[in-house]
Order: structure tokens, then sequence, then C-alpha cells
């Protein structure tokens, strides 16, 4: 009965020590695509920056030959 024990004991730990490793690796995926989305966010709001200086430059273009 001893033996059947440990036989049960080791394959749960196995089983624990497979499951951390996938959780490592998808924790890790995680991170990643977490980093991506980040470096994505900083990226458009620099473009969108950008956009909204022109529009306004266009705005004040527009305004100042409405004026003349």
């Amino acid at each position: 009965m001893n033996e059947d024990r440990f036989h049960s004991l080791s394959a749960k730990v196995d089983d624990l020590i497979e499951l951390c490793a996938s959780l490592k690796r998808e924790n890790q995926l995680l991170k990643a695509t977490s980093e991506n989305w980040h470096i994505e966010r900083r990226e458009l709001l620099t473009q969108n920056k950008e956009a909204k200086a022109k529009l306004e430059s266009i705005v004040t273009r527009l305004k100042a030959m409405n004026e003349a």
C-alpha cells in the first residue's frame, strides 16, 4: 500500500512540475504580449500627437486664408 501511495504522490508531484512549467511559459508569453501592446500604444500616441499638430497647423492656415 505504501508503494501505491508513493507512486500516486510521485505522479502528483510530476503533474505539479509540468503545470508550473506550463504556467511559466504562459506567463512569459503574456508578458511579451503585454510589452508589445505597450509599445504599440506608445507609437499610436505619438502618431496621434503628430496628426493633431498637423491638423492644428492646417486649421490655423485656413483661418489665416479666410481672414485675408
